[in-house]
């Protein structure tokens, strides 16, 4: 007779796998690179001692440790979002994109560099190059997420709020293919490297603006784990339970559309990871518990943001390989199991 260990256990034993593996794939990607920089360079580096090589210290401080925890980060918040989707829309396919708030961020980097040259003008003050990109995502991103969370406030189901957010995105996608048409040769490659999504956008001085900001919305995630166990069961047992269900689904748009739209705006629209990193979460576990859910799954989207930057890394001098060429290729098989073996899969405690 098997023992079946208690969800709890579970969730701690994940946890500290999961924390080891990130450590050992923080440590690969501030290894790995163009430049061979001896392992324990790095460490002297790190631990602010010099190096035997001035330019060692800036490729680690300015390049490999920004893209490390950017990377980190944006796999955390991504996950995260995609699971909260999931429970709040009772579907195991919804994704951060699904509500068109990554087309709205898309639609304002189309924006700033097919229609206004790259440059945002606001009175004395202007931005351009990545200021004006991520200002321009970011105002897309709000802008979309201030319409969902006003049409969450008018249809009471998740369905037709579901299909407003898809008829979003096809109306902001629509705006950017006329965009694509109309601009320039430059703008166009230029808009379609974002596209490709990128861990490397964020310097060591933008660092703690990015990081406060995504672990702003991932404590707000924090704090709905209650409500969304009890929308597992249904809107009407959560409201017999006293939760506001109406509240509480501004409040998770909000979270997911805020992680949304910085990852976006920072990284561009990064695929899979929102969609793929919770079921592999539920699958280690075998619960749906958010308690221990919600921490794994964030720490499981760091590993695969981490992994997936690692493999981008092309050996020598030839670069790095676009990022989302590689989510789908870890993301797509598991969405394919999900759906074969859907059944096997806990979706409810």
């Amino acid at each position: 007779m098997k023992t079946r260990i208690p969800d709890s256990h579970k969730g701690f034993l994940w946890t500290g796998v999961l924390s080891v593996l990130i450590l050992l794939l923080m440590a690969a990607n501030l290894q790995a690179g163009s430049v061979d920089i001896p392992a324990a360079e790095v460490w002297r580096i790190l631990f602010g001692q010099p190096a035997g090589n001035g330019a060692w210290t800036f490729i680690v401080w300015e390049g490999r440790l920004p893209l490390c925890m950017t990377a980190l980060l944006c796999g955390a918040a991504l996950a995260s979002s995609g699971l909260m989707l999931q429970t709040a829309f009772g579907n195991p396919l919804a994704d951060p994109s699904i509500l068109g708030i990554s087309s709205g961020a898309s639609l304002g980097v189309a924006l700033v560099m097919l229609a206004g040259g790259g440059t945002v003008a606001a009175g004395a003050f202007s931005f351009s190059g990545f200021f004006a990109a991520v200002s321009g995502a970011l105002a897309g991103a709000l802008l979309v997420m201030g319409i969902i969370l006003g049409l969450s406030a008018v249809i009471r189901s998740n369905v037709m709020l579901l299909i407003a957010g898809i008829m979003i995105g096809y109306v902001v996608s629509s705006a950017i293919s006329l965009l694509n048409f109309f601009a320039t040769a430059e703008g166009v490659h230029s808009y379609m490297i974002w596209g490709m999504g990128n861990f490397g956008g964020v310097s060591l001085a933008q660092l703690p603006w990015f990081a406060g900001m995504v672990v702003a919305g991932l404590l707000l995630s924090v704090s709905l784990v209650k409500p969304l166990n009890a929308l597992l069961l249904g809107e009407r047992y959560a409201e017999n339970l006293g939760v506001n269900v109406r509240r509480v689904r501004g409040l998770l748009l909000l979270a997911t559309g805020w992680l949304t739209a910085v990852v976006t705006a920072f990284c561009g629209p990064v695929a899979f990871i929102g969609l793929a990193v919770p079921h592999v979460a539920r699958l280690l576990l075998g619960t749906s518990n958010h308690n221990s859910l919600l921490p794994v799954t964030m720490l499981c989207g760091a590993a695969v943001a981490l992994l997936c930057n690692l493999i981008c890394l092309l050996p020598g001098e030839w670069g790095m390989i676009p990022l989302n060429a590689v989510t789908p290729v870890l993301g797509a098989p598991v969405i394919v199991y999900v759906i074969v073996r859907q059944r096997r899969i806990k979706y409810f405690n």
